[in-house]
């Protein structure tokens, strides 16, 4: 039988990275702005905004019913297409990106975790979602 909660199972591994990711990077995206933005604004800012989408996405799959796990899954959609559009443009203009920020490089200040874990988070979703398919239509 499938997992019909996103935060069991292999679910608790994601929320808890998902949870230490949103720390570390709302950490390094506040002391970024606040000592560093003239520096970069752009790319702080833009961290700022990871951080806040990690924090969307843990917290959805924390609660794991059916309107959570939709705003998490949003929220690792968004997460993934920001990783992949951020990094691209942090190697396409790199004076933008002085300093390393979670999506800069595709997550490489983060060893690349940032741009594995939506992938997986969706994955898991996705199941979660099936799962709760299947038991609703099995009753």
């Amino acid at each position: 039988m499938a997992e019909t909660h996103s935060g069991h199972g292999p679910g608790r591994i994601l929320v808890a990275v998902y949870g230490v990711l949103a720390l570390a990077a709302t950490g390094r995206s506040i002391l970024q702005i606040v000592e560093y933005f003239d520096r970069a604004p752009l790319a702080y800012i833009l961290s700022a905004l990871a951080a806040v989408i990690y924090i969307v996405a843990t917290v959805g799959m924390a609660r794991g019913d059916r309107s959570s796990t939709r705003i998490a899954l949003l929220a690792c959609t968004v997460e993934l297409v920001g990783v992949l559009v951020v990094g691209a443009f942090s190697y396409a203009v790199p004076s933008a990106f002085p300093d390393k920020t979670v999506w800069s490089h595709f997550g490489s200040g983060y060893g690349y975790v940032p741009l594995i874990l939506p992938v997986l988070g969706i994955w898991w979703l996705n199941r979660v979602r099936r799962g709760s398919t299947q038991t609703s239509s099995a009753a």
